[in-house]
């Protein structure tokens, strides 16, 4: 595998220099608005919550080692991430179809509503901020975010030790 020092030299410094600038402008900016829509339902729906409760919509019922491993973070950070959902109402425990011992998380009815509710604020965001672009335009940036954000979570997932270290 190359080493950064590699990957650095066959790239313009320069360009490098101006992508990391900037993704870290594109971080504050995302954090201080938190990208959280526009209207009532702006900013009401913290970022853990709106992944979890995305992740559950998209691929229905599962525990809480199955959703953890699939955003990439602990059971512990999932276990004390989805508490307020549950109690909220939001997500719901059930038992496991094929495992009666075994409990999964799953979407709520009142989950789902609240979820459509911030998607449809956030998606008039997102329309808002790209309302000069083209089709094509918003098609690239999303393959091409999609692309970084996988590459990013590669390599974070490759530097972090697996287990204990000697």
């Amino acid at each position: 595998m190359p080493t950064s020092s590699d990957m650095t030299t066959h790239t313009d410094p320069a360009l490098l220099d101006a992508l990391q600038h900037q993704v870290a402008v594109f971080a504050r900016r995302a954090e201080q608005s938190r990208l959280g829509g526009v209207g009532q339902a702006r900013n009401s729906m913290d970022r853990a919550a709106y992944l979890l409760l995305n992740r559950l919509d998209q691929e229905g019922p599962m525990g809480v080692k199955a959703l953890a491993a699939g955003m990439g973070i602990d059971s512990s950070t999932v276990t004390r991430q989805v508490a307020p959902l549950v109690d909220s109402g939001l997500v719901s425990r059930a038992t496991h179809p094929e495992d009666g011992r075994a409990v999964v998380l799953q979407l709520s009815e009142r989950g789902l509503a609240r979820l459509e509710e911030v998607r449809t604020s956030r998606r008039a965001l997102m329309a808002l901020v790209t309302e000069q672009w083209t089709e094509e335009e918003r098609t690239a940036f999303t393959t091409l975010l999609t692309r970084f954000n996988a590459s990013l979570s590669d390599i974070t997932a490759s530097l972090t030790p697996v287990g204990p270290t000697s």
